[in-house]
């Protein structure tokens, strides 16, 4: 099922009442954009995008752009990480954004988000806030990407 398709159905069902929740199909449309996705995550250092891309490699994914942006004006909105992501919407011409950033206000944690070129949401990982979990920020971001990539049923190639 085409992915446009797959989200007009599901909208269809969800109007009528009958939606009984996410199907195969549907997950296999989201991988499959995913996979043929001009990716970008947005960003004022190369860090993340580095780690996200050494977790896009081993699920067979190709490499993320970076895209040189700074974000830190995102951060005064209710949702940074979102906020960031449609930066990168409206200043790309990428299929793909993964961004990543504060989830709320400040002490939330942080929101790792996927979103397509019409920010749509096609997956997310949170984390707690680094005085809770005191990882560094390259682990924290690959253990995000890694959920977020699982989450909609990606398995990782051997």
């Amino acid at each position: 099922m085409a992915f446009e398709e797959s989200i007009r159905n599901a909208s269809l069902q969800s109007y009528e009442g009958t939606r009984k929740g996410d199907t195969i199909e549907e997950i296999e449309a989201i991988q499959d954009y995913i996979r043929n996705a001009k990716i970008v995550v947005p960003n004022k250092n190369g860090i993340k995008v580095e780690v996200i891309n050494e977790v896009l490699n081993r699920f067979g994914i190709p490499s993320a752009e970076y895209l040189h942006v700074n974000t830190n004006y995102a951060d005064f909105s209710r949702m940074p990480a979102i906020a960031k992501a449609m930066i990168a919407v409206d200043q790309s011409d990428a299929d793909l954004v993964i961004a990543r950033g504060r989830l709320g206000i400040p002490g939330s944690g942080s929101f790792l988000v996927f979103m397509d070129s019409k920010s749509r949401i096609l997956t997310a990982a949170t984390s707690p806030s680094h005085v809770i979990h005191h990882q560094p920020l390259e682990k924290t971001v690959y253990k995000e990407t890694l959920e977020a990539l699982k989450k909609v049923g990606f398995k990782e190639i051997e």
